[in-house]
């Protein structure tokens, strides 16, 4: 029986390189090798492989293979995102990361939510919601609440109720531009905002809160 050292073991005579799928699909992207689809946004060709965004998108796989499979040679035009944002989104499909570019931009990432709802892609949805999470201030706080309502975002709502119990928080976020957007939109979170987070002896003043 052959004996086998400690020595013999910590040899290493295969070494396993880390995968590097990731930047393979990215280079797949950027390349365009195989593309079989193209997109007209906001003025631009953007070029992809409908087999991958199937593969990571429920609402690409519809829309790919359902009800835009028969027009297979044409553009298909996206009206309502930014070229920027549409490519950040399929740099996340392919590489499962966002470009460094964009990884520090709010704006980019809150576009990015929209973009990540609207397609199925949940981690992305949730990356961005983190981002925002971590950007809460009294300027973009009344955006940030209408933004986790309207795409059920329940995370990015507890931290602005929670960033708003504050009372001087909350009197410069009534203050602000986006306010009104928020008053007029999801009236909804302010009343449970109150309800939830406003003193008990401040419940009269409910009113006056949805009336400014």
């Amino acid at each position: 029986m052959k004996i086998c050292s400690k020595e013999s073991h910590e040899n290493q005579f295969v070494v396993v390189p880390p995968s590097n799928m990731h930047q393979q699909l990215r280079s797949l992207l950027e390349s365009k090798d195989g593309a079989d689809v193209a997109f007209q946004v906001d003025g631009e060709m953007i070029s992809a492989h409908r087999s991958v965004l199937a593969a990571r998108s429920s609402v690409f796989k519809a829309e790919l293979f359902g009800t835009m499979r028969e027009k297979a040679g044409d553009p298909i035009e996206i009206d309502d995102i930014e070229a920027d944002v549409f490519k950040s989104l399929l740099h996340f499909i392919y590489t499962d990361s966002l470009p460094e570019t964009t990884r520090e931009d709010v704006v980019i990432a809150s576009h990015l939510l929209v973009a990540a709802d609207r397609y199925d892609i949940e981690r992305l949805k949730l990356i961005c919601e983190e981002k925002l999470c971590n950007h809460i201030d009294t300027k973009v706080v009344a955006a940030s609440l209408a933004l986790a309502v309207q795409h059920n975002c329940h995370g990015l709502k507890e931290a602005c109720f929670e960033f708003l119990a504050s009372p001087s928080n909350l009197e410069a976020m009534i203050a602000s531009d986006g306010y009104q957007h928020l008053k007029s939109s999801c009236p909804s979170a302010l009343k449970e905002f109150i309800a939830r987070f406003l003193p008990v002896e401040l419940i009269a003043a409910k009113d006056i809160i949805m009336s400014i």
